[in-house]
């Protein structure tokens, strides 16, 4: 049997603490004004892990996650919860489950799995995590934002929709009813979370580069009637002769797509939450 849940490993993961339906369109102002309107008196400090570059396999960053939130819950108890954190990674290819997901969204039998699959205890239903991916873990302590759940959903919808907007020029929109940044038909980002004493943990996936046949094997998110696209993809739609590409200079790069990509997300983070990043080694 592969289907794993709850992974718990005796400590924090050495390596990485080492280096520890109707669309709303054109409606990024209301959003943005709603998702950052948070009445700080001065922006709160966020613990960096950068990992985009490297391919984490999912139960050490789940394991990881977990151990931060136990040590965030003790803070809080004393008032000594000063900073949240954000991680952002790749994994390794997996399939997760949300803590209620319906294995009638697996197009394969959980005793033959393709990746490994684990349930987990965020919100949702399956979705897929790859390569070309950029994963998004907020740690953050809403008591110091809003202690709102649909405000922090919208938050982190208006981080991916203006990063696709001030980095591609993408006008991203989110669906009635979903959840998730969408293009069209195409949905770009997922997001499931877990909030536990007013602390979150899980967050979003953001398709920039990656392969999309592994989502032809499930119903991502459980949304029979739409489809899943990446930045790349959509980029090639919009530029399809590779000779106009190069001609142009705009030859659609892998690594530089990623990284700008990063760059892009980690800063409308910060403008969306008002923190300040604290780069962690």
């Amino acid at each position: 049997m592969t289907l794993l849940a709850n992974p718990t490993l005796s400590s924090f993961p050495p390596r990485l603490f080492q280096n520890p339906s109707k669309t709303t369109h054109k409606n990024l102002s209301r959003h943005a004004t709603s998702a950052s309107s948070t009445n700080h008196v001065s922006r709160r400090r966020c613990d960096f892990y950068d990992l985009h570059k490297e391919l984490v396999p999912y139960a050490e960053a789940w394991s990881w996650q977990k151990a931060i939130v136990k040590e965030r819950k003790e803070l809080s108890e004393k008032n000594e919860d000063f900073a949240d954190t954000l991680i952002v990674l790749q994994h390794h290819p997996v399939y997760t489950l949300g803590t209620g997901s319906s294995e009638e969204f697996l197009n394969f039998d959980v005793n033959n799995v393709p990746f490994d699959l684990y349930r987990t205890e965020r919100g949702g239903e399956v979705t897929y995590h790859g390569p070309g991916q950029l994963v998004v873990y907020p740690i953050i302590n809403l008591r110091y934002h809003k202690m709102d759940l649909h405000w922090y959903l919208r938050a982190l919808e208006e981080v991916v929709i203006r990063a696709l907007l001030s980095t591609f020029a993408i006008e991203a929109s989110r669906v009635e009813g979903l959840t998730g940044v969408w293009v069209g038909d195409k949905k770009l980002a997922a997001i499931g979370i877990k909030v536990s004493q007013w602390i979150t943990f899980h967050g979003l996936a953001l398709n920039v580069t990656t392969d999309i046949k592994p989502f032809q094997q499930i119903v991502p998110c459980g949304i029979r009637d739409r489809q899943v696209g990446s930045i790349k993809g959509l980029l090639e739609e919009n530029f399809p002769s590779k000779r106009r590409i190069e001609e142009d200079n705009r030859r659609i790069d892998n690594y530089d797509l990623i990284d700008c990509t990063h760059k892009s997300l980690v800063r409308e983070f910060c403008e969306v939450f008002q923190v300040d990043l604290c780069h962690q080694g």
